[in-house]
C-alpha cells in the first residue's frame, strides 16, 4: 500500500497574501466551490483527469496526498482558483541520491473562467514560486520548479512564460488528451537563482 507523501505544506505560514489574493490550505467545503469551476468543460479539457460528477470531484480532493499538494486562491473573499504543488526529488546518481531529495516541484493551476484576464493567475503562480524557493520556514527552499502542459493549452503555457520560466521541452505527439488524441506536450522550468 502507497503511503501519503509528508505533508510539506503544512508548517509554513498559511494563509498566504498578495496584493489582491489569499493563499490558503484546502479545507471543508473547497472541493465543492472548487467544482464551480473545475467542472466546467472550458477547464476539465486541459486538466489531467476530469471529474464525471461533484461526487467524484469530492472524492478526489479528499485523498490526503491531494490535501496535501492543494492551494485555494482567493480573491475578494470567492475561491477563483487552486494551485497543485508536488514536492519531489531530483534525478541523482545513486552515490549523491541524498542531496537530490525533495529538492524540487512540479507545479500547477486552475483559475475560474469568470477571474481570468486580470493577471490573479500570474499573480498566484509568482506566489506559489515565491513558496517554493524561500527557504524554511516561509518557504520550502527548493532548488528547482517544473510545470507541464498540452501545447495547445495557450493560456497556460502563456502563464508560465509570464512567470519567467523557460521552456525546457516540447515532445512531439507525447500526451493523450481524452478528445484530441495524441498531442504535444511543453515542459517549463525555472531555478531558484534565476
Amino acid at each position: 500500500m502507497e503511503t501519503a507523501p509528508p505533508d510539506l505544506l503544512a508548517p509554513l505560514p498559511w494563509p498566504l497574501r498578495t496584493d489582491r489574493l489569499v493563499l490558503r490550505r484546502l479545507g471543508d467545503g473547497d472541493a465543492e466551490r472548487l467544482w464551480e469551476h473545475r467542472g466546467l468543460p472550458e477547464v476539465s479539457r486541459w486538466l489531467g483527469g476530469a471529474s464525471g460528477s461533484l461526487e467524484d470531484h469530492v472524492e478526489f480532493f479528499a485523498d490526503p496526498r491531494r490535501v496535501a499538494q492543494t492551494l485555494v486562491v482567493e480573491h475578494d473573499g470567492a475561491v477563483v482558483g487552486d494551485l497543485y504543488v508536488n514536492v519531489m526529488d531530483g534525478w541523482a546518481q545513486r552515490e549523491v541520491a541524498a542531496v537530490a531529495v525533495r529538492c524540487q516541484a512540479e507545479i500547477g493551476w486552475t483559475l475560474n473562467p469568470a477571474a481570468q484576464g486580470r493577471g490573479l493567475g500570474t499573480e498566484a503562480v509568482r506566489a506559489l514560486l515565491e513558496v517554493c524557493f524561500s527557504p524554511a520556514p516561509s518557504g520550502l527552499g527548493l532548488r528547482r520548479v517544473v510545470a507541464e502542459c498540452f501545447a495547445l493549452n495557450e493560456p497556460s503555457w502563456r502563464l508560465m512564460e509570464r512567470v519567467g520560466m523557460r521552456r525546457e521541452h516540447h515532445a512531439v505527439r507525447e500526451s493523450l488528451h481524452r478528445d484530441l488524441g495524441w498531442v504535444d506536450g511543453y515542459g517549463y522550468a525555472l531555478l531558484a537563482e534565476e
